[in-house]
């Protein structure tokens, strides 16, 4: 058995309707993708108005590219860095308190190379409470980050990572325990 791209099809995933995501795209390149540090205000605005569920006091950074922000749950005091590029074919949530830094890729979308015609996948990813997702790492389809979990630096986490557990590598890897000293 051979892969067979022509014999790929995906029109099962239909994400939203082709005048919803066209204004989206517009909006996203206007106030998310440029370089120009717009307020984080006026973005909540717009994902709001998309259908996102954001919580207060969020930070967005500029060059965010965000998929879909129907698929979007952010809760309370959050950080997305700059040129985070959220990949949300399914639902995204991010819990409160969690920094996403950098460069950091959330992609909810993949292929089955195990199939002849590439079949698309698609699964959801949650941020729980307090955790952090390095600069430049991934989060994979599917993959939840449990509480305060810590994904380092150009990390790819292609399984759940369990509380408070210190990640590294590719694919990541448990190297220490997270403690949060009180002040």
């Amino acid at each position: 058995m051979k892969t067979d791209l022509s014999k790929y099809d995906n029109s099962w995933y239909q994400p939203g309707s082709s005048v919803k995501r066209l204004l989206w795209y517009v909006i996203s390149w206007l106030f998310f993708e440029g370089g120009w540090n717009i307020s984080s205000g006026l973005k909540i605005f717009w994902l709001k108005c998309f259908g996102a569920k954001i919580g207060k006091g969020v930070i967005i950074k500029p060059k965010i590219t965000i998929k879909y922000p129907w698929k979007l749950l952010v809760g309370d005091h959050c950080w997305i860095g700059e040129s985070v590029w959220i990949d949300n074919l399914d639902q995204v949530t991010i819990e409160s308190n969690v920094c996403i830094s950098q460069g950091a890729l959330l992609i909810c979308g993949n292929h089955n190379y195990k199939t002849p015609n590439f079949d698309l996948f698609v699964a959801p990813i949650v941020l729980k409470e307090g955790c952090w997702v390095g600069a430049k790492s991934i989060v994979s389809p599917g993959v939840t980050l449990e509480s305060h979990a810590v994904l380092s630096l150009g990390s790819v986490a292609t399984q759940d990572l369990e509380a408070f557990g210190i990640y590294s590598g590719n694919p990541a890897k448990k190297v220490k325990t997270r403690k949060i000293e009180q002040q």
